[in-house]
């Protein structure tokens, strides 16, 4: 029996109003194997023998937010909370969506279709498991292991593949053998699939504790091929997989891959595309790239501080870590508390003033002027005051007769 935390705590009403009604509830999922896992949880799911229409009687605020397929979004609290009901699932037609979903009574018909064994585990309001499926002992094994017969899981949605490697690099577990081979023989499926639902799992396969082990599968069973552009790559692959440190976030996830694929900050930008990146995460990775390619040749000066900003500079200073370069975040720190401007916004000079004193017409030549008065005060050679910089450019581009 488990001890149930805070947001399980939370949601019991939920459980409790289901159960008052005449329905099963349990907590379902991904909570559940995290918690037998002592890890943070993130969202609690509950699965209910209630259909859809039945739970919004029992709760006065829901939301249909994927009633087509048995979930309903309770509001209660302050807090959210998809309800879905226990349903099993025909044929899959596009390997992503089931052609019929039905809705049944039996928990153990719901947990069949879920992918992994350790994630086809329940939790009633008291902290018992019910494990049809023995994903308890795959935990204590560290194994991923797909639900019944693995062919069949990935038929119903290819994108379990993606997902069974990105456990593997998340969990720091090892692939049963039999699902492993199911990922080989069929991961030319992986084509059918949004390249946005194959990023969000490349990016946690990125992120993983165990992303040597995990990068190291996706690449043996050669899901790679099918991932914008890292088909010509495997060998780059290889060397990133040997990389030794913690990843926190997808800027340098990105960065780092585009640096060890020797992407130059054009090329980055077609790839990242590919991915179908915001352009704020292109713009951003970028940046990174260009800040890391200088940071590896020398330390951060103020014009590439200024223009990279704080964050993903010590981000870049993380990367230099990662590629075995000694770090100075203090130094980093420190330089950019001293720049005297931190936007061009800032600048106690605009284009009005710059026209006057020179007695022209707007032009290119303006742009021009601004940026070199911004380079010359991060370099001090001019102090940030409006008098100061009138002088500086006067005296520098004197005035013809």
């Amino acid at each position: 029996m488990i001890l149930l935390d805070h947001q399980f705590k939370q949601a019991l009403p939920i459980i409790d109003k289901i159960e008052e009604a005449g329905y099963e509830a349990y907590f379902v999922g991904g909570s559940v194997r995290d918690t037998l896992l002592n890890k943070p949880i993130n969202d609690v799911d509950i699965a209910t023998s209630a259909k859809p229409n039945e739970i919004k009687k029992i709760f006065q605020k829901t939301v249909d937010i994927g009633i087509e397929h048995g979930t309903v979004m309770v509001l209660w609290k302050d807090e959210t909370y998809e309800i879905t009901t226990f349903r099993t699932e025909s044929t899959y037609q596009d390997f992503r969506r089931p052609d019929n979903v039905e809705f049944v009574r039996s928990l153990k018909e719901d947990l069949k279709r879920r992918d992994f064994t350790i994630n086809a585990l329940a939790m009633n309001r008291n902290g018992e498991i019910i494990d049809y499926f023995n994903g308890q002992k795959d935990i204590e094994k560290k194994l991923i292991q797909a639900v019944g017969i693995p062919e069949e899981r990935f038929f119903e949605d290819a994108l379990r593949m993606m997902r069974g490697v990105r456990f593997v690099s998340q969990l720091n577990f090892d692939m049963e053998t039999e699902t492993e081979r199911a990922i080989q023989k069929h991961h030319a499926l992986l084509e059918k699939i949004a390249v946005e639902r194959i990023q969000v799992e490349f990016l946690k396969l990125l992120q993983g504790s165990g992303r040597q082990k995990g990068l190291e599968l996706f690449i043996q069973t050669n899901l790679y091929s099918y991932c914008p552009g890292l088909n010509k790559h495997k060998g780059e692959l290889k060397n990133f997989a040997q990389l030794d440190c913690s990843i926190d976030n997808s800027l340098i996830a990105w960065t780092l891959l585009l640096h060890f694929l020797k992407k130059t900050t054009d090329e980055a930008e077609a790839f990242l595309r590919g991915w179908k990146c915001s352009k704020k995460e292109m713009t951003q990775v970028k940046l990174a790239l260009f800040a890391l390619n200088h940071r590896l040749k020398k330390p951060f000066d103020r014009q590439v501080l200024y223009q990279t900003g704080l964050e993903i500079a010590l981000d870049v200073e993380t990367m230099i870590g990662c590629l075995g370069f000694a770090v100075d975040v203090e130094a980093v720190k420190k330089m950019y508390e001293e720049l005297p401007i931190y936007t061009k916004n800032e600048m106690k000079i605009n284009g009005n003033d710059l026209q006057t004193v020179l007695n022209q017409k707007p032009g290119k030549w303006l742009g021009e002027l601004m940026t070199e008065i911004e380079s010359a005060i991060l370099k001090n050679e001019v102090s940030n005051e409006s008098q100061e910089l009138l002088k500086w450019v006067t005296n520098r581009y004197k005035l013809e007769d």
